[in-house]
């Protein structure tokens, strides 16, 4: 539990009980491995912070954008709460050294696998923050962490429907309508994780994450607009 401690000085929380902030880091295929007794793996936190982080960052964008639209503020929450959104974002925290993984897990660095990993592992992290220290807790750790991204997001127009800007730049470049195609699906059949390639002709462009087939389209478009350098 003390390499916990120091987490929890890094990112200024202090919990009452650290047992659910090392239950945030656990992921289901070290329990697997492990089995060890009183260790329950994240899955049920990272359900309730979704909730959580949805919450506070809708709460946050109606009160921040009293003029803007339903769609925009839609698409605002979308660009902040993403897999690769917060999947950097736990990189940036140092969470990726705390994750409790199985042997093979903590060998698959620097993948897609890991990024939504890590983004999960956020989303409970949340999640024990909320049930261990209440709203109030969790509200301040997304604005000190999460919400200082939006300025960012707005102003580059990060949150802009990225598969029609997409199709629009590669019919204008190439000539090409895109497609897009599951490459991969991780997880239960009630907590799925999609992989999804967008590709012009048969080349993979882009790989984008999400917890549905369309959040990982997006994400794929947006891969594609950056590797195509289309996105300037």
């Amino acid at each position: 539990m003390e390499k916990f401690r120091a987490f929890e000085e890094k990112i200024g929380v202090h919990f009452k009980d650290r047992a659910v902030l090392r239950e945030a880091f656990t992921h289901r295929s070290y329990i697997n491995e492990t089995r060890e007794r009183g260790l329950d793996h994240n899955e049920r936190l990272e359900f309730l912070g979704d909730a959580v982080v949805e919450l506070v960052v809708t709460n946050f964008l109606y009160k921040k954008y009293p003029q803007a639209n339903e769609g925009d503020l839609t698409s605002y929450r979308a660009a902040l709460v993403n897999a690769v959104t917060l999947g950097n974002l736990a990189i940036d925290m140092g969470m990726e050294e705390y994750l409790l993984l199985s042997k093979g897990e903590a060998k698959d660095k620097g993948t897609k696998a890991r990024q939504i990993i890590l983004a999960n592992a956020f989303e409970a992290l949340v999640g024990a923050i909320y049930l261990d220290l209440g709203y109030e807790a969790a509200d301040k750790f997304l604005k000190d962490y999460l919400l200082g991204k939006t300025e960012e997001i707005v102003k580059k127009e990060l949150w802009r429907d990225a598969k029609s800007f997409f199709q629009e730049e590669a019919q204008e470049h190439v000539g090409i309508t895109p497609s897009y195609r599951v490459i991969s699906e991780v997880g239960p059949d009630h907590d799925k994780d999609f992989n999804v390639g967008v590709y012009l002709n048969d080349e993979l462009i882009g790989i984008g994450t999400g917890k549905s087939k369309q959040d990982a389209e997006q994400g794929a478009a947006a891969d594609g607009l950056k590797k195509k350098g289309w996105n300037k």
